[in-house]
């Protein structure tokens, strides 16, 4: 039987680091206290004026393909899960193929918001489960929201931030390491109260448009803080019910983060030490898409993440999607 095995990480963050004081002199307020006490965020990384979602990609895909110690040509398949694309079209991984020269690869875009590198996981492993043509996949997740900030929005410019994380991921035959179980969810109720809402066929981007700042990423309405530790919590020990395993037992957590609190909630509930939850965003901000596969990253590089280790990986992100992946490494 085969199966997908993570093979290689990498991750990249731009180099313009955006503290929190940043935000003191630009709102006029002290920012800082509440974001360090209530969120662990203490700075950011923005892209310049010239670096977009395609370059991170990019810089992370390479150091990826170093680390699983394979070249571009040997890819059979590129998935990019973003929600801030190079274009509307083509796909931002038709672009990131041809730069880093995965010539044989095919490429698509998955878009569940913060949720998409797990969605790609999930769907990359499925590719490579049922079909002996794809070998190696490469999965990123990228993210340049900064690009979408209003200056003047306390509630989103002090939160999001840049960056790209990526997997590799290769076919093995009866292996013991791998895809384990992995499921999606989607609430749609909840798609019109955070997100980009001008640019596609909806409404496209006119002058009024972007003078109404519409262009740019908006909290319509506030969400029950109670919904991601709700879901993440059920969908964690549903997925741990299929391989007849205890939450306990999985050694490392890789969430979603936006909300450190959060996080801490749904260890509660599953009964699992805070330990186990490996978080970066005291560096890194909120990096959407990427911030699971940059956290992976950066527990493999300390040592932290062992062969034989049992991983979940938990994403959420407007729409609101869910996706839930287990892994043996």
């Amino acid at each position: 039987m085969r199966n997908s095995v993570i093979v290689g990480s990498g991750s990249y963050a731009p180099e313009r680091i955006i503290p929190n004081s940043f935000f003191n002199e630009l709102l006029g307020e002290d920012v800082d206290t509440w974001l360090r006490e209530n969120l662990t965020i203490c700075e950011r990384r923005w892209c310049e004026e010239n670096q977009s979602t395609a370059d991170l990609a990019v810089n992370a895909a390479l150091k990826t393909l170093e680390s699983a110690k394979i070249s571009a040509d040997q890819l059979d398949l590129l998935i990019v899960a973003t929600d801030t694309p190079e274009y509307i079209s083509p796909s931002t991984a038709s672009v990131v193929q041809y730069r880093i020269g995965a010539k044989k690869a095919g490429t698509f875009d998955i878009n569940t918001a913060c949720a998409g590198f797990v969605t790609a996981l999930d769907t990359a492993g499925k590719f490579i489960q049922a079909d002996k043509k794809y070998n190696y996949v490469l999965v990123i997740g990228a993210y340049a929201m900064s690009k979408y900030l209003d200056l003047t929005d306390k509630k989103t410019v002090t939160l999001f931030a840049d960056g790209a994380g990526a997997v590799v991921l290769k076919s093995e035959t009866n292996s013991e390491r791998g895809f384990l179980t992995g499921s999606l969810f989607t609430d749609g109720q909840y798609s019109d109260w955070m997100g980009i809402y001008a640019g596609g066929t909806h409404t496209p981007v006119t002058h009024k448009v972007v003078d109404d700042k519409d262009h740019l990423l908006k909290f319509v309405k506030k969400f029950p803080k109670e919904i991601n530790p709700t879901l993440w919590t059920k969908m964690i020990r549903e997925s741990c019910e299929k391989i007849n395993i205890l939450p306990s037992q999985l050694d490392h957590y890789f969430f979603t983060q936006i909300n450190i609190n959060t996080i801490w909630e749904t260890l509660d509930n599953l009964g699992v030490e805070k330990t186990k939850a490996h978080t970066i965003m005291d560096k890194y901000g909120y990096t959407g898409s990427a911030c699971i596969p940059m956290a992976f990253d950066d527990a493999v590089q300390k040592g932290k993440v062992q062969k034989g280790d049992l991983l979940c990986f938990m994403g959420s992100g407007g729409g609101l999607a869910f996706a839930n992946a287990i892994y043996k490494y």
